[in-house]
């Protein structure tokens, strides 16, 4: 780097959601594990906490909690992981990995594409998936387990505005359960000590959750990725009341497979970026 040029960052990263992102919603899978209807169950169950003011999160668990106990403690952290293994992740998320770090060698060798999860939903069942080995890092929500075993209270929770906080802590190359109180104050960090310039960060999710990653995506001039499943583009954005500051690179459906559009969409912006990397490498003779 001279001081006429930008800090050099060899690294990308790949940021996803979980639930309806590479996976179908957890509740609503495990609800059915459950030999519950999960329609009903969030109607009836969860809906009545929300309307009384709770937070969606902690209604969500709660309800869930309660369900357990019912039910003699039956969601243990060995269910949680049991039923984590047995999910599967959508079509071609599998091959996805190693399609976008193939792109990216392509381009460029020495670029490293790193993956990370980060999610509202529980963290249990994400790392013990399949794809759970691809990330560098997985963060959300964890239960706290009783005596007996079964899921007692709610020990993290990963609200959707916190949810930012982890795309600082991989800009600053902070991976576990690490805080030195500074996850917020990026702009402070000296540029060249960044294990990921957020210009480097592409953030892939689909819903309200996702809303103040996508902000922050925008903010930063890094790539934000939507997807959608049961709607049209037009629908998703009404429905999720999407503002200026949180309008998206692209918005492509729910479909891994090797020549749809959202694979398109992912190996475009790693693309993009290694070119990038490739004209700051130039400038220092790398």
């Amino acid at each position: 780097m001279t001081l006429s040029t930008k800090p050099l960052s060899n690294r990308i990263a790949v940021v996803f959601d979980f639930d309806d992102t590479l996976v179908p919603d957890t509740v609503d899978a495990l609800l059915s594990s459950l030999d519950i209807d999960s329609l009903e169950f969030r109607k009836n169950k969860i809906r009545p906490f929300i309307n009384e003011g709770w937070d969606k999160i902690l209604a969500r668990f709660y309800a869930l909690i309660s369900e357990s106990k019912r039910q003699g403690n039956k969601i243990t952290q060995e269910y949680l992981a049991k039923f984590g293994q047995n999910l599967a992740p959508f079509d071609g998320v599998n091959q996805m990995f190693d399609r976008l770090r193939h792109s990216a060698h392509k381009i460029n060798p020495k670029v490293e594409v790193e993956f990370y999860l980060i999610t509202s939903g529980m963290v249990e069942i994400a790392r013990h998936n399949c794809i759970s080995p691809y990330f560098k890092a997985i963060w959300g929500c964890e239960f706290f387990y009783g005596e007996h075993g079964g899921i007692e209270f709610v020990k993290k929770i990963v609200t959707h505005t916190e949810k930012t906080r982890y795309i600082f802590q991989l800009a600053k190359g902070i991976e576990g359960h690490q805080d030195d109180g500074q996850m917020f104050v990026y702009r402070d960090v000296p540029p060249e000590e960044l294990h990921i310039p957020l210009t480097q960060v592409i953030y892939v999710g689909d819903g309200e959750s996702d809303i103040p990653c996508f902000s922050l995506m925008h903010q930063e001039q890094g790539t934000a990725i939507a997807l959608y499943k049961d709607s049209t583009p037009e629908e998703w954005g009404r429905e999720l009341s999407i503002t200026q500051s949180q309008r998206v690179a692209n918005l492509a459906p729910v479909d891994y497979s090797e020549n749809s559009e959202l694979m398109h969409s992912l190996t475009l912006a790693v693309e993009s970026i290694c070119k990038q990397i490739s004209l700051q490498q130039l400038s220092v003779g790398e």
